[in-house]
């Protein structure tokens, strides 16, 4: 009976073993399933950020460039028109509003704005700047660290490029900012969450741009530091330790980020890995115990397992039904295997609906060639990692903008399929898009920029002929002497209203200099057609504004040139600035047609700048 009994015990026991070991493999084949995709996930975010942060960046720093290329000036030390433009230019400033400043190649300051203390030349923080513009590229400082009026302590970051003439870099243009106060600050600020701190940090370490704004000009670990040190680009996990605390930082280094900066996501390492690390762990020791547990016990311990089981699946279940990220598991097919709670209700679909069916009837027409070559190019790749962004198509029919994450899981037992994040990034498209419209267009009327009109001048001389009519207003310097700039600035977008409602569809209106506009018509190859469109656009001018309480009358200068498939686009730009500029010295207030394809004087906007 004795014999019997340990029979049964050494069953029991072995079968126990059996069962724990399946078990424990079984769980860590899961775990590493969802850390591979919640790190995948976070990752993709984290470099989402950090290109927007960098476009941001890039954008204040082309700002800067545009007033450093646009503006004639003296270089003498403390030269009062320099000074004059630099305080003009920092009351107008979106990104630079703090101060500007002029220094010689040798750091020297030759100008500089008053209204707020500036970095002296002798600071630290000015070493990368200079390293990066011997290097040929945009200079960047570090965090800087000055006193205002009041003695507090004012965190500052500044740009720097080069001022040429005739390709030779004469001095240096400084713009700086107040890190506090700038559009990425209030955008780091927006990524603010209880459970990680998002910066973006300098070369040395220190905070510039926070989510936390009590935490800017402070110092990151060293770990992190020695992290971004080792990349060129890309990004990379961090773990280190923060005392008794476990710590684990996201950084990633790109192009898009000047000046060596790199974007940082810290948080504890137990929030990071969450609820799926903790309840794994509490399995693996519920199985280590019931290996020391006899044949009596098993019957007892299998249901105590089965119990914790259900459980830990209730609450996986209901983790996926608030989760704001859609979830699914796709077959060899592309037929959805499995999907998340949420997938259905952020679709709009019936509960369960999707079971079955293949993803690529979701995906937006437009976008279904290019899902199934990426889904083809996956399945071929084990433990492979995709990410790309698609329209999704909802219950209505309406597309949202989603940025998916596959992992292959194919050879995963757990999983068998591939493994589905999708996020929607409706708001961060729309915000891209909104950058790109600012890229592209005049911050003053609206119209389309310089390089917006160019572009479209080179894309409809691909194929047809093009009216090109420069127009220059006649007047316009007295306006802005006698009445002021915000008269001037007035004056400029009731003349883009005029001028944009005598423009055919499919025209373009654009504003490429202070006081000059282009009109580009295509497919216009007679020269009475353009003639009429310059006489309508003089008598648009001439007709008396109102600005600011004051009547004004002013002119227009228009020089024609049509331009044939053949022409270059520069060239024709050039001809019809050209034929402008001889109504200029006839007086103003006509129109000319160019008569030579290449102008030999350098374009007015040109001798202006």
């Amino acid at each position: 009976m004795r014999l019997r009994n340990w029979i049964a015990v050494v069953v029991s026991v072995l079968l126990l073993v059996a069962v724990g070991i399946v078990g424990v493999l079984v769980n860590r084949s899961a775990l590493r399933a969802a850390d591979t995709v919640h790190r995948a996930d976070s990752l993709a975010l984290a470099v989402n950020n950090a290109t927007l942060a960098g476009q941001m960046q890039l954008l204040s720093a082309k700002e800067l460039k545009g007033f450093a290329d646009s503006h004639a000036f003296n270089l003498g030390i403390g030269y009062v028109g320099d000074q004059q433009a630099l305080e003009a230019y920092v009351a107008k400033s979106t990104s630079f509003g703090y101060g500007a400043a002029i220094a010689a190649p040798n750091g020297t300051i030759l100008n500089a704005t008053r209204s707020n203390p500036l970095p002296v030349g002798t600071d630290p923080g000015y070493e990368p700047m200079r390293a990066l513009l011997l290097a040929g590229k945009l200079g960047v400082s570090s965090v800087m660290r000055v006193e205002d009026a009041t003695g507090a302590t004012v965190a500052v970051e500044a740009f720097a490029v080069p001022i040429q003439v005739s390709g030779a870099t004469l001095a240096i243009l400084l713009g700086y900012h107040k890190i506090a106060d700038t559009t990425l600050q209030a955008y780091t600020v927006r990524l603010r969450s209880e459970g990680h701190l998002t910066t973006i940090v300098d070369t040395t370490g220190r905070i510039g741009f926070t989510s936390d704004s009590e935490k800017i000009g402070a110092t990151v670990d060293p770990a992190v530091v020695a992290a971004a040190a080792k990349l060129s680009t890309g990004s990379a996990f961090v773990e280190y330790r923060a005392g008794r605390t476990a710590m684990i930082s996201i950084v990633v280094k790109n192009e898009n980020l000047p000046g060596g900066w790199v974007y940082v996501r810290t948080q504890t390492l137990a929030s990071f890995d969450g609820a799926v690390h903790s309840r794994s762990q509490t399995i693996n020791v519920t199985l280590l115990a019931m290996l020391l547990i006899g044949a009596v016990g098993i019957s007892i311990l299998g249901y105590r397992t089965q119990v914790q089981r259900r459980r830990a699946d209730e609450r996986f279940q209901a983790l996926f039904q608030h989760a704001p990220d859609m979830v699914a598991v796709l077959d060899a097919e592309g037929r959805v295997a499995y999907s998340s709670p949420s997938a259905a209700s952020v679709l709009h679909f019936p509960a369960g609906s999707l079971q079955g069916s293949s993803v690529f009837e979701l995906v937006h027409p437009d976008d279904r060639p290019r899902m199934r070559e990426a889904f083809a190019e996956l399945l071929t790749e084990r433990d492979g990692v995709l990410r790309l962004q698609t329209r999704i198509l909802n219950a209505t029919g309406k597309a949202t903008w989603f940025e998916f994450t596959a992992s292959n899981q194919m050879q995963n037992p757990a999983l068998t399929g591939i493994v589905i994040n999708a996020r929607d990034i409706s708001e961060n498209r729309a915000f891209q898009e909104r950058l790109h419209h600012e890229a592209t267009h005049d911050a003053l009327t609206g119209l389309p920029n310089r390089r917006r009109m160019q572009d479209a001048l080179g894309t409809s001389l691909e194929d047809d002929a093009v009216a090109v009519l420069f127009v220059d207003l006649d007047g316009f310097k007295p306006v802005n002497d006698a009445h002021g700039h915000e008269a001037g600035d007035e004056l400029l977008r009731q003349v883009a209203d005029r001028l944009s409602t005598c423009v055919r569809e499919g025209d373009v209106l654009a504003r490429v200099g202070g006081d000059e506009f282009v009109v580009l018509m295509p497919g216009v190859t007679a020269q009475a057609d353009a003639d009429t469109m310059s006489t309508r656009v003089r008598l648009a001018v001439e007709r008396p504004f109102q600005v600011l309480g004051n009547e004004v009358v002013i002119g227009a200068s228009v020089g024609v040139h049509l331009a044939t498939p053949s022409d270059d686009p520069d060239q024709a730009l050039r001809a019809a600035d050209h034929a402008m500029y001889a109504v200029k010295h006839l007086g103003g207030g006509r129109r000319a047609v160019s008569d030579q394809p290449e102008p030999t004087r350098t374009g007015r906007h040109r001798a202006e700048a």
